[in-house]
């Protein structure tokens, strides 16, 4: 009968997995400084993941547990705030220091690539729908809305900025995306009457 599995080992190996990225980054990270951060083996770390990548993505996904869904009464202020913790979550040791490096390692492992989409982005993106379907029907924004474009067009400058660093993610990026975005989106004169 095998021994069951020791959930503190998974914790210390996920939370030594935060502070070495954060203090050596994703590409430096070695199962070797892994398992002496979290005071284990890597044989025990292995028994868990089968990889380095499936252990920094599981690491990611603890992030996102709960992310409420912000109701000012306004579309466009619910929106900057999304924007806003996007560019804001570009600074997080988990997101903004692992996700280049990351992005390349998940070219090529389909199956981790939609773990890592399905508990890390889809949770930012329902949120974005939410506050686009509630803008449609508070008339504010088209009828005929194309909700995936439109959640792309939200988030794709500050992503792409980050991964490119040709430009800043000064704070005042995220009103001027989502305003850029809502001329394109926003209900037009006889649609909202």
């Amino acid at each position: 009968m095998a021994r069951p599995r020791d959930d503190s080992i998974t914790e210390a190996v996920v939370d030594a997995t935060r502070q070495l990225c954060g203090e050596i980054g994703y590409r430096n990270l070695t199962m070797e400084a892994l398992a002496a951060r979290a005071g284990t083996t890597k044989p025990a770390i292995r028994r868990r993941w089968p990889s380095l990548r499936h252990v920094v993505v599981d690491a990611m996904t603890r992030d996102n547990v709960s992310m409420a869904v912000p109701d000012t009464g306004s579309t466009r202020s619910d929106l900057i705030v999304l924007v806003e913790e996007l560019r804001v979550s570009m600074g997080d040791v988990m997101l903004g220091r692992i996700l280049p490096a990351l992005v390349v390692d998940l070219s090529d492992d389909g199956d981790l690539r939609r773990r890592f989409l399905d508990s890390v982005w889809r949770p930012r993106r329902e949120r974005a729908d939410r506050i686009l379907r509630r803008g449609v029907e508070r008339g504010e924004l088209r009828a005929d809305l194309d909700f995936e474009l439109a959640q792309d067009l939200l988030a794709a400058t500050v992503i792409y900025r980050f991964l490119f660093a040709h430009a800043d993610l000064d704070p005042a990026l995220s009103e001027h995306i989502v305003d850029y975005v809502l001329r394109g989106i926003a209900a037009g004169p006889t649609e909202s009457s």
